[in-house]
């Protein structure tokens, strides 16, 4: 029983996620002799102090000193302005989503609704799937709720919105020249099948009709060609005027001013129950042949084409100004049938934003609902530059504007979600995002609906520090059933100068529920002294993942002089969790040592998550930063860079590696190449959404079209569409072999369940890849996934070889492939050793102690997981092992 359980957990694959993760470099590293060094005389560091003294002196903030000492403490008071952080001012940040006690039973009762649900139920179940899991780091998850919950979506509305809000999560994989309202090529976010009425989950995730095989656009057939065509005045053929039903011949004439237009009377009367009744009711036009209709204010053009509609159901042969009319005819006059087929025709027409603010007015007036949800999808899917627009502001933002939507039928919880997500991520503080919020309450009608409208209000109003509102929104959040947002009333009450009040009600909630991280960091805000160090531990045990313990921690340690140790501090949670603001703190930290191109190095990574992020407070810009330390820091050409980039891979040195190409892309902001390898560390890292703006990147600034077919397949690839990536492969490749070409078809392929003829197919398309010319670092990339197809196909030897190829060219991961070959082959000493190498020689190696646990006894196994778990909280196999162990215990 104890070997079964133990040999099973240990079964388990465990991987890192790598996809083709190699960077381009040059197989050497900067000398003494370096450039920066060279030629004797002044520094270029040397010459920046003087720069700063002369200032300083001039400035008459400093006595002239002439040491080297004092030189460097005028630099280090350039670089630190605003001094060291202060642990003070470091608070914990209230996250605006979701956060259920118990994630497990809340998830689980999503999913017995969902299951259990009919159609307006499961897309109101996944919908808040969506709301639960927009706060993990993980956001796949997200995105996949997203996806089905468009594909339950049970209205025009309902589609719209969700289409629109994927295509939002999707802004970064888009190419330059591409519009908001193009189709992707699946009925999830095609506009065109958005518009179509009916409930059909079943085709949400296939292929939508707006492409025909050839790439041709499929017209609809009352689309007249972008409403080019001119109105008839004239009746039409023959055919036309046959009529149907009981009158083929005109018999009656509505006459306008001194026109005649003759019409028949069956037809007519088919319209609707008002011409019904005066055609064949009671009413004198009953008996008549001419009827005045001077004095209904209808046009002799819309009259007429009333009249040919009324026999051929059709709206081709009309302007669309004629259309509009006709619109509003068919409202007065209660004709549902041309009504419907007005809105879907002038629906057809709306492209972009001229249309849909031309449009959205004809459409609220007339209360036609499909030409509002196609402005309104133009609106969404324009976010959120659309709101940058007065009209579109109002209507989504004003009570007025919001009435006017529901009267049409486009107004949801959904729909202002979505928009008050947008507003958020844009400026939390602004009035625009408070009025969505405060239309997100009015909509909100189950409990969770209310509980994350309130919870985000109580968010935003404590934002904009007017901390008695956001009081009032926690507790309403509260009242609903959401506990998180108790923290929310107790940061509120501190910043009111109720501290004792905060901490008591902390306190009660940690007494009242079983305890989770959160709740001792945020009762640690109001602690002092060893309560606050005991409740921050206490915290990092039960939510490894908080950073602001770590932060404070660290920031702590700072003000005791202890920088070393602050450094340290820092680091555990940046080896398992990438964040700017962590990364700040340590290059604060570095510059305060004096290590400015550690500080260098930790800067160009932030600028990579975020371009526009600002240091200090918020206060200097990440760009002035780089400018203020690059003259201090080592001197690097581009060829210095490659080397560096290199070594930084070679060590698995990931933010390292960041940075340097961060520095390469400041002198050739134009190499896609640069972008691609960017793209790659970025996956790395669990930065989706950076990544795949790189790689869009990558591929707006494609030199050649084989090359930007590549970086349209990865992109295919990464937002889940093997098959169209598998082709972009086979295009780039029929116009020119490459390395890149044959490596991406090949790991598309193997990202299925692999036969021996699909496994065959891989193989000979790596080695095709592996003939191509390529940098060592991406043919050892290719080399470590050869070796793992021939352990899956148990050719041992062939793995060896590759996995030993790979380690000439110094890719170090591939000490891992080899260690299982030898683990396979009974070598468990020589699997050891092999992973112990590893271990040696990379940065970050919590995987690597994980995985060598698997090739010692059991209480060495039991040491590399405790290490490992050190390293990485959230490596989930040292858990499960232990779990394991214990379970086997007698």
């Amino acid at each position: 029983m104890q070997h079964n359980i133990l040999a099973s957990i240990r079964s388990t694959k465990i991987t890192d996620g790598c996809k083709a993760t190699q960077v381009y470099a040059l197989n050497s590293s900067v000398g003494a002799d370096s450039p920066i060094n060279a030629g004797g005389g002044e520094s270029i560091g040397d010459k920046f102090f003087h720069h700063l003294l002369d200032r300083s002196k001039q400035s008459g903030r400093i006595k002239p000193v002439g040491t080297k000492t004092a030189t460097r403490d005028v630099v280090l008071e350039s670089l630190l302005p605003y001094g060291l952080p202060l642990s003070e001012l470091l608070e914990p940040s209230i996250e605006p989503y979701l956060k259920p006690i118990d994630l497990v039973e809340t998830l689980a009762g999503v999913h017995r609704r969902i299951v259990s649900s009919g159609e307006d139920g499961k897309f109101e179940a996944f919908l808040e799937q969506c709301s639960v899991f927009r706060g993990f780091p993980d956001a796949k998850l997200f995105r996949r709720s997203l996806r089905l919950a468009r594909q339950h979506a049970v209205d025009v509305h309902s589609k719209v919105v969700m289409a629109s809000w994927l295509r939002y999560e999707r802004r970064e994989d888009e190419f330059d020249g591409s519009s908001a309202m193009d189709c992707c090529g699946r009925n999830l976010e095609c506009p065109k099948a958005s518009l179509i009425t009916g409930y059909d989950p079943e085709s949400g995730f296939g292929h939508c009709s707006c492409f025909q095989k050839d790439n041709v656009i499929v017209d609809n057939d009352d689309v007249d060609g972008g409403g080019k065509i001119e109105c008839s005045t004239s009746y039409g053929n023959e055919d036309d005027r046959s009529g149907s039903g009981d009158g083929g011949y005109h018999d009656i004439s509505f006459c306008i001013g001194d026109s005649d237009i003759r019409c028949n009377r069956y037809s007519m009367a088919s319209l609707s129950r008002p011409f019904m009744a005066m055609l064949y009711g009671g009413f004198v036009e009953s008996r008549r042949e001419k009827i005045n209709f001077s004095l209904n204010g209808v046009s002799v053009d819309v009259m007429m084409a009333v009249e040919v509609f009324s026999r051929t159901k059709r709206l081709s042969l009309f302007a669309n100004n004629v259309v509009v009319e006709m619109l509003s005819f068919a409202n007065r006059f209660c004709c549902e049938e041309m009504k419907s087929a007005c809105d879907a025709h002038l629906a057809s027409l709306v492209f972009d934003m001229d249309d849909a603010l031309l449009l959205i007015e004809y459409g609220l007036e007339e209360t036609a609902h499909l030409l509002v949800a196609a402005c309104l999808q133009v609106f969404l899917r324009e976010l959120p530059s659309s709101m940058h627009s007065l009209s579109v502001s109002k209507l989504f933002c004003s009570v007025e504007g919001r009435d006017r939507l529901a009267l049409v039928g486009h107004v949801s919880f959904s729909l202002y979600c979505f928009l008050s997500q947008v507003a958020m991520e844009e400026d939390m503080k602004s009035n625009t995002t408070v009025m969505l919020l405060e239309r997100l309450g009015e909509c909100a009608a189950s409990g969770w609906q209310k509980q994350f409208a309130y919870h985000q209000l109580g968010v935003v109003m404590l934002e904009r520090k007017e901390y008695k509102d956001a009081q009032q929104w926690f507790e309403a959040a509260v009242k609903e059933g959401h506990i998180y947002s108790s923290v929310g009333v107790a940061r509120a009450k501190y910043k009111r100068g109720h501290t004792y009040s905060a901490y008591k009600m902390i306190n009660s909630l940690i007494s009242d529920h079983k305890p989770v991280g959160w709740m001792y960091q945020e009762r640690a805000l109001y602690c002092i002294g060893k309560e606050k160090t005991i409740d921050l531990v206490s915290a990092t045990e039960l939510d490894p993942t908080l950073s602001y313990p770590y932060k404070h921690r660290a920031v702590f340690l700072v003000e005791e002089s202890k920088i070393e140790a602050a450094i340290s501090e820092i680091n555990k949670i940046i080896g398992f969790k990438i964040s700017t603001d962590c990364l700040e703190l340590r290059a604060w930290f570095l510059i305060a040592m004096k290590d400015y191109e550690g500080a260098l190095r930790d800067v160009r990574a932030i600028l990579t998550l975020d371009p526009n992020y600002k240091m200090f407070y918020g206060k200097m810009q990440g760009d002035r930063l780089v400018e203020l330390l690059r003259p201090v820091a080592q001197q690097w050409n581009q060829a210095d860079c490659w080397m560096q980039l290199y070594d930084n891979w070679s060590s698995v040195d990931d933010i390292g590696s960041l940075a340097v190409v961060h520095q390469m892309l400041e002198n050739n902001p134009g190499k896609s190449i640069l972008r691609f390898r960017q793209s790659l560390l970025l996956l790395r890292l669990n930065c989706q959404k950076v990544a795949m703006r790189s790689l869009r990147l990558a591929r707006n600034h494609s030199s050649s079209t084989h090359e930007r077919l590549i970086y349209e397949g990865w992109i295919l690839y990464d937002t889940g569409h093997r098959e169209e990536a598998i082709a972009k492969a086979d295009e780039s490749i029929s116009i020119q072999r490459s390395f890149e070409a044959f490596f991406l078809k090949a790991y598309a392929l193997a990202d299925s369940c692999l036969d021996s003829e699909s496994s065959k197919n891989v193989i000979d398309l790596l080695e095709e890849a592996l003939r191509c010319p390529s940098d060592g670092l991406r043919k050892g990339q290719a080399l470590n996934n050869l070796g793992s197809i021939y352990v899956d196909c148990e050719k041992l030897d062939l793995a060896a070889d590759c996995y030993k190829h790979a380690l000439n060219i110094k890719h170090t991961r591939a000490h891992q492939g080899l260690a299982r070959v030898y683990h396979l082959q009974n070598q468990p000493k020589a699997a050891y050793d092999e992973m112990t190498k590893l271990i040696e020689k990379a940065k970050n190696n919590a995987s690597a102690y994980e995985k060598r646990s698997e090739y010692c006894d059991r209480d060495m196994a039991k040491g590399d997981l405790s290490l490992a778990t050190q390293l990485d909280p959230l490596r989930t196999y040292p858990y499960r092992y232990r779990a394991a162990e214990i379970l086997c215990l007698p």
